[in-house]
């Protein structure tokens, strides 16, 4: 209980000390405009409030990732918090700040944009299939699970709840952001916030026995902890996906000093969901019943429901898992929408039409269809390398911002590294790729890990010689609206 408590404190501890340190890094401008402002369409440039804006960015994030990845990776044990609390201070706040402070500065980009312009060009085609692939897999993920912990709240068969999300997520993905998503999200966040919240102080009340900080591999099967970990938890620690979804707010924000609050301060708030059903997931199942056959018996779902109701009653219960369903389905609306922004930027299709918006969101819907057929394992494994590998791309653009900036960039070159040997790593010894030894995949890792630095630093030293400016060109709000975002 004791590094229950403690991993909390640290998270919250992090948002005001490292938090405030990367915000001083960037140095954020009051005074500049943003492209709410600057290339307001009504449609996906929209300026809205700090709060309505925070409330979005959590929901967009905090998908079935901070529930799931976290109880699958409980099978760990308590190295797992660890992972949670360095992880989502140093690297995933880290990541979704500067992915989004970035992307203000270049009138809303989304990463391919991004990649293209710090990576070169042929990485923004490699990073649109990588952010449209990223984004299929979440927005089917983020269909089957809630509509897995639906069919077994309700007679409804679950082809019928699948169909009712995806009506819900094409009307989403259309209309204005401020019309759908603007509006109910506050109401949304309310429950998710009362079933994190709920679980946790029910842990606490009733003493929950959860296991205290050692480095022990605790996984039944022996699964390494190196890469698996890093990639079984990602949402609520480091995710590829948030690189996706700061774009949508960035498009949104009044002001650039709301940043830290927004980007940063959303992420430390999934680390503290992440953080929560991890301790669950190890505290409940002992003995007799352990995690391990829970999850062998309804995957993470199975979890979710019996934590819920053991720790709050039926009614109480019900309450949480409906704020579990609540994430994946306010995270999958996002990624579609997220998608037919990407691919409309890449395409340079005109959004304001909603002909041209159904142009692009229809055939993303069934080939998602299509996806929910597969085997819902499989497709968490391939979503968490693609995921990861975002993540990936999107801090070594951040650590390029940096270095043509002249500031600080270790905070983010260092978990760039890590993280690229971490995919690399996974990639050549997990089933769904190469399928090879884990020392052979250290060594080849390394080779991989090295060859990006070398062609980091080729760009670098190119640009350094370029006249290249990080940031595109803004004026300055007047003092009427400078005021009035302010207030």
């Amino acid at each position: 209980m004791i590094t229950f408590i403690v991993s909390i404190l640290l998270l919250i501890v992090g948002y005001f000390t490292y938090g405030k340190f990367v915000e001083r890094v960037f140095v954020t401008d009051r005074k500049r405009q943003t492209p709410a402002y600057s290339m307001r369409d009504n449609i996906d440039y929209v300026p809205m409030n700090t709060t309505r804006n925070s409330l979005i960015q959590l929901l967009n994030i905090a998908g079935v990732g901070p529930i799931f990845g976290p109880i699958l990776g409980a099978l760990y044990g308590p190295v797992a918090f660890v992972w949670i609390v360095v992880g989502c201070i140093f690297a995933g706040a880290v990541h979704d700040y500067l992915t989004g402070m970035i992307s203000i500065r270049n009138h809303g980009a989304h990463l391919p944009q991004l990649a293209g312009k710090f990576l070169g060009k042929i990485m923004k085609h490699v990073v649109n299939g990588f952010a449209i692939l990223l984004l299929l897999l979440v927005g089917t993920v983020f269909v089957t699970s809630p509509a897995a912990l639906l069919d077994n709240m309700t007679p409804i068969s679950l082809t019928l709840i699948i169909m009712a999300i995806f009506v819900y997520y094409l009307i989403a993905t259309l209309l204005p952001i401020d019309k759908v998503i603007g509006r109910i999200y506050p109401y949304f966040g309310a429950l998710l916030l009362f079933s994190a919240a709920g679980i946790g102080i029910g842990m606490i009340v009733t003493g929950a026995p959860i296991p205290e900080l050692s480095f022990q591999n605790m996984h039944p099967e022996g699964a390494p902890i190196f890469p698996l970990l890093f990639l079984t938890i990602s949402c609520g620690a480091l995710s590829g996906f948030h690189a996706t979804q700061t774009p949508i707010i960035s498009r949104t924000t009044e002001n650039e000093t709301s940043g830290r609050k927004i980007f940063y301060g959303m992420m430390i708030t999934e680390g503290i969901i992440a953080m929560i059903w991890a301790a669950a997931a190890m505290s409940l199942f002992h003995g007799d019943q352990s995690l391990s056959d829970v999850l062998a018996a309804g995957g993470p779902a199975a979890v979710v429901s019996e934590v819920s109701t053991t720790m709050l009653g039926a009614v109480g219960g019900t309450l949480a898992i409906l704020g579990v369903i609540v994430l994946p389905i306010t995270s999958g609306d996002t990624a579609f929408r997220s998608a037919r922004m990407i691919i409309a930027d890449y395409l340079k299709i005109d959004q304001r039409p909603i002909v041209k918006r159904l142009l692009i969101a229809v055939p993303l819907f069934v080939v998602s269809y299509a996806l929910t057929h597969m085997d819902f394992t499989l497709l968490w494994r391939y979503f968490s390398w693609a995921n990861q590998t975002t993540a990936v791309i999107a801090l070594w653009v951040a650590t390029m911002y940096l270095v043509l900036s002249r500031k600080p960039y270790l905070i983010t070159s260092i978990p760039a590294v890590f993280m690229t040997m971490a995919t690399f790593t996974y990639i050549a010894y997990a089933p769904i790729g190469f399928g090879l030894s884990l020392q052979v995949s250290y060594v080849v890792a390394a080779m991989g890990t090295l060859v990006c630095i070398a062609l980091f630093m080729k760009r670098v030293r190119r640009l350094s010689r370029a006249t290249f400016t990080v940031d595109e060109p803004a004026t300055n709000f007047s003092e009427d609206v400078l005021a009035a975002s302010s207030k």
